[in-house]
Formats: structure tokens, C-alpha cells, sequence
């Protein structure tokens, strides 16, 4: 059913060259349109991404050198208690008994917390400190100014003495809008910590702030402690406690990192320690890049409407002339009707061809033999010359390279790549029929590198060449051919070690290369009849298929250097295959200096 349909579909394209010209034309207007289009709104998207970024980090920065001061001014609030001399005096005759002057000196204390209190503004709502020695507790808020007795060490300040610190901030992640600002009092000759004071303030004093981070209303500005936990979150959703993970193991003061659905940057603020974290959705910055498709999908529709008319118009005048012709064509007859082969195509261009190879076939019927057979030769020949690289070795030495990419130094992939590049140049550059030894050799060696590569240490190739032969012509393609054989009928199916060795000398006038390899060798009726076909050359070179075969090599160097020269073969089951291919010297079989 799909296939009937398909072919109904496609019928008005297939019988008319007019009709397939304006598709292709409409296409390659449209592509273009399309592409820019795409290619416009990822450059937006891209160019938004890069000011997000750069924007964000510097609001980051300042941000943070802003909320530095604020818990800056915070400390300092602190240390006016802690360089008060009602303070010093205090803890200096702590030890007396009279009632008096420790009434006196712990108003003078209550005193000092009370200016403190009213001096932090409305975003102080309470401050207290605790005198390990004599475990006396002052609080003060907008209810309350006292001093207590302590039942022990209070939960804050624990935190300072057990672990040793001299700050710490509280916060119960802002759910009651508030923190505590806590900071040890050490005794001066020893740093012993002797108690500690403590602010309560709301979180709200730093919204200002944070709201220069906020650009878009599914932005999250958050402030999170050292350890990754979320201290004050006033807007936005909670991030992941992936993402929080993340952000505790930062260690740089600013950065940001990208996740799947988001961008998160983060900055720390002196002095206090704290992360500040704005977290910026990838929605945020494709909207922009979105704007841009739409408007470029409305630019592109006009486009597109003009592009069509536009191509019609040329495809119907292009194709006007071609139709014209098919049209004339129809009425020439013919003397004698002669079977021939049909057409694959159904328009005016394969009505064309039939009539015209139809006209060409009868035409040859009156060449003479002479000139038929010459002309079966010429052509092989060139056929011969034009074969490509085996596709199976093509795909594998690319999956080669791929996988050496990841795996080898540079320097080795090149050489694989280079020794490809040289074997295409070898093989379609090369105009000439006739090739010098030396050139079939490196072009050889190309081959066996890669060969080498791809099956490591199990592969073994050896040369031994006498460099007075180097010269001599030899049809081109003639060697790589033969080893490629060795690998497909007598390596492949061998295990263990594979061996191939090269030798070439002079002898008897001419020159003898030997292609030996350690296969499986070949049957002795299999040897018997591939020899009868070398010895039997009839000047067809091209056999069957598009391989350049053992065969086809012979038949070359028949048709080059004449019966004297070409190939013999030794093989013996199990032990292995030997090739030898005889071609004259370049100067007759004197051996040149």
C-alpha cells in the first residue's frame, strides 16, 4: 500500500524533466532559507548565553561586595561590645563580692546591648551575650532586657567553644525569616573564649541587594552556607540537592557551572563565608532565540513563496527546449527494429536515451571486427586503470582512524590518514598507464602500513629490493592487487601470525618480484585451473566483476611487455602462496648504474 501510494506520488515527477527540474529548483531555494533561519536563531541563542554569562558574573561580583559590607557593618555593631570598657570592666572584677558593683556593672552591660540593639535599626531584633564565668545570659529584644542565670553552656555559643571557632551564622533556612549572627569573646593573653554575642536579624535587610540579581521572574537568588545548605531562599523554586551538592564542592571564590536545565553561579562573600547562588534557567535564554525563529519562520515563508515562483518560472523556461526535442524525436523512425535494452527512466531524458542508444546500437553492426576488437581492448584498458580502492578496506581503515583518534597519539593517526591520502592520489591523479617500480612499491607500503596498523603484531612484512630496479616500468596497480588477494583468499581464514614478504632482483634479463604470504594456501585443482587461465591470455582484460583480479594483472603485463612476461604461481596447502611477476628492465636486462 505505501509503495502504490509512493509511486502515485512520485508519477508526475518521473515522466516529465520539466516537473523534476521545479522540485529541485523549489528545493535548492528553500534549504538555503531554512538553514539561515536555524542558523540565525542559534547564533541568537548563543550570543544571548554569552551576555547572560558575562552580565550575571558581574552582577555576582558586585553583589557580593555589596552584602560583604552589609555583614561587614554587622561585625562592627558586634565590636563596639566587645571594645566597650563596661565590657572590660565588667570581666575584670567579676570576682568581687559586693552586690553593689555587680549590679552596677551588669546595667552598665545591659546598657551597652540595649544601644546596640536600637543603633542595628529595624532589621535588628535582638541581641544577647553569654559570659561563660559567672554563666550569666543578657538578652534584649523589643520585650525583653534581662539577665539570667544559665542552666548551662546555651546551644549557640556551645557550637563556638566546642569546636573552636570565633563566628558562626544560624539560620533555620529562612522559614522564619531570620539569623544569628554569633562571635566568640576571647580573653586577650590567651585567646581563651570566655562567652560570646550574638545578633538576631532579619533576612529581609539583604533583599534589596539581592534583587540586582533578578532578571526574570523563574530566576532563584539564594544564599547557602559552606556546606551546601540553603540558609535564605527568598524567591524562586528550591534547587536540587544535586545542585546545592555542587555548589558546596566549589572551591573557587566566583565561577558558575552549566547543569542540564540551568546555569548556576555562584560568589563568595567576604567576610562571613556564605555562597550567594543566582540560578538562571536555560528557558531564560531561549526565548530570545525563540523570538528570533519565529520572525525568521515568517521572513522565511514570504521567502519561500517568492523562491517558488521564481523557480517555476526558470525551471519552465530550462526545461521548454529539452521538451521540444523529446517531442521531435518521437516521430524518427527507424530501418530495422532491433532488440535493445529499455530505458530506467520514463521521461522525455529516457525516451532520449532509447531512441539514441537504439541508433548507436545499429551503428555498431557495421564496424568492422577489426576495429570492434581494438576498440573492447582501449576500453578495458582504461577500465582497468580506473578501479577503485577496495570499499570493505576503505570502511575498515576508516573505522581505524576513528578509533585511533581516541586512542593513539596524534602523530600516529596522521600517518594512517597520509598513507590513505597517498594510495587515492596513487590510484585517480596518476594519469599514466605505466608506473616505475618505485612508485608500486611506496604505493604498496602505504597499503601495508595500514595493514600493519590495523592488525598489530600479528601481522608481519618484510622487503628485500635491489635498488637497480627501482626504475623499470610496470603497469600500474599491479602489486597492491596481488597482496590484497593474499590477505582476502589466504590470510583472512589463517590463525595465528600472518607473514607477506616482498623480494625483488634481476634475473635472466629481467626483472622478478616475489609476493610470498604464509596462508592457507590453494588446492592443488583450484592452482591447476588458475594457472591454465594465465597461461591462456586472449587479450580480455577485464573478466567479471569490478576487482582488479590476478588475472587482470596478467593479462596487462601480456599486453604491455608481450608473452614473455607475466605471473606464476607456487602454493602448497596449509604452507602458503608465492606469486611471481616477471617484466622486462628498462634497458632490456642490462642492469644500469
Amino acid at each position: 500500500m505505501l509503495t502504490r501510494f509512493m509511486r502515485k506520488l512520485s508519477e508526475p515527477f518521473r515522466r516529465s524533466i520539466r516537473n523534476k527540474l521545479i522540485f529541485t529548483m523549489i528545493i535548492l531555494s528553500v534549504i538555503p532559507i531554512i538553514a539561515v533561519t536555524g542558523l540565525a536563531a542559534e547564533n541568537n541563542r548563543k550570543s544571548m548565553e554569552a551576555e547572560v554569562i558575562g552580565t550575571s558574573q558581574s552582577n555576582m561580583k558586585w553583589t557580593g561586595i555589596y552584602l560583604g559590607e552589609q555583614f561587614a557593618q554587622l561585625n562592627n555593631l558586634i565590636y563596639t561590645v566587645l571594645i566597650s570598657p563596661h565590657l572590660r570592666d565588667y570581666l575584670a572584677n567579676i570576682e568581687e563580692d559586693g552586690l553593689p558593683s555587680q549590679f552596677a556593672a551588669q546595667r552598665n552591660i545591659i546598657d551597652t546591648l540595649t544601644s546596640l540593639f536600637y543603633s542595628g535599626g529595624n532589621h535588628v531584633i535582638g541581641a544577647q551575650l553569654y559570659l561563660k564565668e559567672p554563666n550569666k545570659l543578657f538578652t534584649i529584644n523589643a520585650s525583653q532586657s534581662d539577665i539570667e542565670e544559665a542552666a548551662g553552656i546555651p546551644e549557640p555559643y556551645k557550637e563556638l567553644f566546642e569546636q573552636n571557632i570565633d563566628f558562626i551564622i544560624r539560620s533555620d533556612g529562612g522559614e522564619s525569616g531570620e539569623f544569628q549572627l554569633i562571635r566568640s569573646i576571647n580573653r586577650f593573653e590567651n585567646q581563651e573564649k570566655i562567652g560570646g554575642i550574638s545578633l538576631t536579624i532579619r533576612w529581609s535587610m539583604l533583599d534589596q541587594t539581592l534583587d540586582l540579581l533578578r532578571r526574570g521572574e523563574d530566576h532563584t537568588v539564594l544564599i547557602a552556607g559552606s556546606d551546601g545548605s540553603i540558609l535564605y531562599q527568598p524567591n524562586g523554586e528550591a534547587p536540587s540537592k544535586e545542585t546545592m551538592e555542587r555548589i558546596a564542592q566549589t572551591a573557587d571564590e566566583q565561577g558558575y557551572f552549566q547543569m542540564a536545565k540551568q546555569y548556576v553561579f555562584y560568589n563568595t562573600i567576604d567576610p562571613v563565608g556564605l555562597k550567594l547562588v543566582t540560578i538562571v534557567p536555560n528557558t531564560f535564554i531561549n526565548k530570545s532565540a525563540r523570538a528570533t525563529m519565529h520572525f525568521g519562520l515568517v521572513v522565511g515563508a514570504v521567502s519561500v513563496a517568492v523562491s517558488i515562483l521564481i523557480a517555476f518560472l526558470l525551471a519552465w523556461r530550462t526545461a521548454t527546449p529539452i521538451v521540444n526535442l523529446a517531442r521531435s524525436i518521437q516521430g524518427l523512425g527507424l530501418i530495422k527494429e532491433t532488440e535493445f535494452p529499455l530505458s530506467n527512466r520514463v521521461d522525455e531524458i529516457g525516451l532520449l536515451e532509447t531512441k539514441l542508444y537504439n541508433m548507436s546500437y545499429r551503428i555498431k553492426e557495421h564496424i568492422k571486427t577489426e576495429y570492434s576488437i581494438s576498440l573492447e581492448k582501449k576500453t578495458a584498458e582504461l577500465k582497468a586503470l580506473q578501479a577503485q580502492i577496495n570499499p570493505h578496506f576503505l570502511q575498515n581503515t576508516l573505522q581505524m582512524i576513528g578509533s585511533m583518534l581516541f586512542t593513539k597519539k596524534p602523530a600516529e593517526s596522521y600517518e594512517i590518514i597520509r598513507s590513505l591520502s597517498e594510495m587515492f592520489r596513487y590510484v585517480i591523479r596518476e594519469p599514466d598507464d605505466l608506473a616505475t617500480l618505485k612508485s608500486e612499491i611506496d604505493h604498496l607500503n602505504h597499503y601495508m602500513r595500514i595493514q600493519q596498523q590495523r592488525f598489530g603484531e600479528r601481522l608481519s612484512y618484510t622487503t628485500d629490493i635491489d635498488e637497480y630496479t627501482l626504475q623499470c616500468p610496470i603497469p600500474k596497480l599491479t602489486l597492491q592487487p596481488i597482496v590484497e588477494n593474499a590477505f582476502f583468499h589466504g590470510l583472512d581464514t589463517k590463525s595465528g601470525s600472518w607473514k607477506v614478504d616482498l623480494s625483488i632482483c634481476l634475473s635472466g634479463g629481467a626483472v622478478n618480484i616475489r609476493i610470498s604470504d604464509n596462508g592457507v594456501g590453494i588446492r592443488e585443482e583450484k592452482l591447476a585451473s588458475l594457472r591454465r587461465r594465465l597461461n591462456n591470455q586472449s587479450g580480455q582484460v577485464w573478466t567479471h566483476g569490478n576487482r582488479i583480479g590476478i588475472q587482470n594483472v596478467a593479462s596487462r603485463i601480456h599486453m604491455h611487455f608481450g608473452p614473455g612476461f607475466g605471473i606464476e604461481i607456487d602454493s602448497e596447502l596449509g604452507e602458503g602462496t608465492a606469486v611471481t611477476v616477471r617484466i622486462p628492465t628498462e634497458n632490456g636486462g642490462e642492469r644500469h648504474a
